[in-house]
C-alpha cells in the first residue's frame, strides 16, 4: 500500500515530515513539546507558520474512525479540535509497515487538566472543571454520540469567565448515533465516573493532593451535575394553563445554559387546565451567537455572555448621557455594541503591551479586567474607570501569569 497523506484545505500538506520513522524516533526541527496530557498512543507536535499541529499514530481503522467521528461531530456543533488530516500506508526504510497517523489542530489558549492545578487551587477548580465536563457529555449525548472513554485526560480546557470550556479530543473509541437510549447514556456516564475517580486517585497516591481527597466523592459528583443538567435540558414541565410566565422561565433558564430552543410545545389535554411544556434544545452557544451578530467576536459562552453584559451597561450610560432617554427614544443593540467595541473594547486590549497580551484570549483578558476593575471600585469606595484598571491589572496580575496560548517547553516525543 502506497503511502497516501490526506489534509483539508488550508493547512500544511506535511510532506516534508519524515513518515517513514516511528514518531518515537522521530527528531525533527519542527517538533515541539507543549504542555500536555496522557496519551494511549504516542503523540508528536509539530509547527507550522506559527500554528501548533498535534500527529497521533494510531492503526489505520482507527486513525480512519477517529478522523470521521470529529469531523461529524464538528458539523452537529460538538466542541472537538479540528481534524486535519490522515496518512496510511506508511512503511519504513526496511519496507516494515508502521502505523497510520492521524493529525489534529491544537486548540490555543487549551491546557490539560493537570496543568490547571499547576495555577490554581484545587477547590476553586473543583466546581468549574467537573462543570465543563458534565456539559461536554451532555452535548455529545444530545448530539448522539456515545464517548466510551470520557475523562479528564480526553479534553482540553480553556478559560472562560470564571468558568472553564471543555473540548473533546480523544474520539476513537466513540460511536455516532442518531439519538442515545437511556442505557447507552448511563453506561457512559459510569465511564465517565470511573475514569475521573481513577484520574485523581493516581494523582493522590503520588503525592500531588492531600489525604482529604475523595476520588470516588468527586466521580459521584461529576455524575450528579451531568444528571442535574440532562434533567434540566429534557425534562417535560407541568404548568397552569394561565400561567404562561412559566414558559418564559423555562426558555431563560436553558439560554442562560448557553442553549437556544426551536419550539415549545403546549398540549390542553381533554379540558384538563394544565399544559405540558416540553422544550426542544436545538444546540448550545446561545449567548456566543448574539454576541458575534452584534460585534463579530467569536468567543466561548460565558465570556459572550459577560460581554454582553458589559454592553448593555454601556448602552445604558449611553442613554443617560444623550437626550434620546427625553425624547423617548433608545440606542438600538446594534449601535451600543459597535460604540462599545470601538470606545471601549478595543481601544482596552490595545493598550496592553503585545509581550503580555497573548498570555490570555482577548475576551478573557477584558472579562479578567473587568473583575479587576470591580474589586478596585469596592476596595476604592468609587467608580474605577477601565483604562485605570487594566494598566494596574497588567502590572500586578498578568505580567505574572504563563503564557497559555501555545505552552512550548521543548524538542521531544511523548509515549504513554
Amino acid at each position: 500500500m502506497a503511502l497516501r497523506i490526506t489534509t483539508r484545505l488550508g493547512h500544511p500538506t506535511f510532506v516534508d515530515l519524515p513518515w517513514e520513522t516511528a514518531l518515537t524516533d522521530w527528531d525533527d526541527e519542527r517538533l515541539v513539546s507543549p504542555v500536555q496530557g496522557v496519551h494511549r498512543h504516542v503523540v508528536v507536535f509539530v509547527v507550522y507558520g506559527g500554528v501548533l499541529y498535534a500527529i497521533k499514530e494510531l492503526p489505520n481503522e482507527l486513525a480512519e474512525t477517529e478522523y470521521r467521528l470529529l469531523r461529524e461531530l464538528d458539523e452537529r456543533r460538538v466542541p472537538v479540535v479540528e481534524a486535519v488530516g490522515t496518512i496510511t500506508g506508511r512503511v519504513d526504510n526496511r519496507g516494515e509497515p508502521l502505523d497510520s497517523a492521524l493529525i489534529t489542530q491544537h486548540l490555543d489558549f487549551s491546557l490539560p487538566y493537570r496543568s490547571l492545578f499547576q495555577s490554581g487551587s484545587r477547590q476553586e477548580l473543583w466546581a468549574p472543571l467537573l462543570d465543563s465536563l458534565a456539559l461536554l457529555l451532555v452535548r455529545i449525548h444530545l448530539a448522539g454520540f456515545f464517548w466510551g472513554d470520557c475523562s479528564l485526560s480526553n479534553a482540553l480546557f480553556r478559560r472562560d469567565a470564571g468558568a472553564l470550556s471543555a473540548t473533546l479530543v480523544d474520539a476513537e473509541t466513540g460511536e455516532l448515533r442518531d439519538a442515545l437510549s437511556n442505557g447507552q447514556r448511563a453506561h457512559d456516564l459510569m465511564i465517565a465516573e470511573t475514569n475521573v475517580a481513577g484520574e485523581l486517585l493516581d494523582i493522590a497516591m503520588a503525592g500531588g493532593w492531600a489525604d482529604d481527597v475523595d476520588p470516588g466523592a468527586i466521580g459521584l459528583d461529576l455524575v450528579s451535575r451531568y444528571e442535574g443538567l440532562w434533567a434540566e435540558l429534557t425534562n417535560d414541565e407541568v404548568v397552569d394553563a394561565s400561567d404562561m410566565h412559566a414558559i418564559d422561565t423555562r426558555v431563560r433558564r436553558l439560554n442562560d445554559l448557553g442553549f437556544d430552543v426551536s419550539e415549545v410545545i403546549i398540549e390542553d389535554r381533554e379540558g384538563v387546565r394544565t399544559l405540558r411544556l416540553r422544550t426542544a434544545v436545538v444546540e448550545s452557544g446561545h449567548h456566543h451567537r448574539e454576541l458575534q451578530s452584534l460585534t463579530g467576536l467569536d468567543v466561548q459562552e460565558n465570556q459572550a455572555r459577560r460581554l454582553l453584559n458589559d454592553i448593555r451597561s454601556f448602552r445604558a450610560y449611553l442613554e443617560r448621557s444623550s437626550q434620546l432617554v427625553n425624547d423617548g427614544r433608545t440606542i438600538t443593540d446594534h449601535i451600543a455594541a459597535m460604540r462599545w467595541m470601538a470606545e471601549v473594547f478595543q481601544p482596552t486590549i490595545d493598550a496592553i503591551p503585545s509581550a503580555e497580551r497573548r498570555k490570555l484570549e482577548p475576551a478573557e483578558l477584558f472579562h479578567q479586567i473587568l473583575e479587576h476593575r470591580w474589586f478596585m471600585s469596592e476596595r476604592a469606595g468609587v467608580e474605577i474607570l477601565t483604562a485605570v484598571a487594566a494598566d494596574d491589572y497588567v502590572r500586578t496580575v498578568l505580567e505574572h501569569l504563563p503564557d497559555e496560548q501555545q505552552v512550548l517547553l521543548r524538542r521531544d516525543t511523548t509515549n504513554s
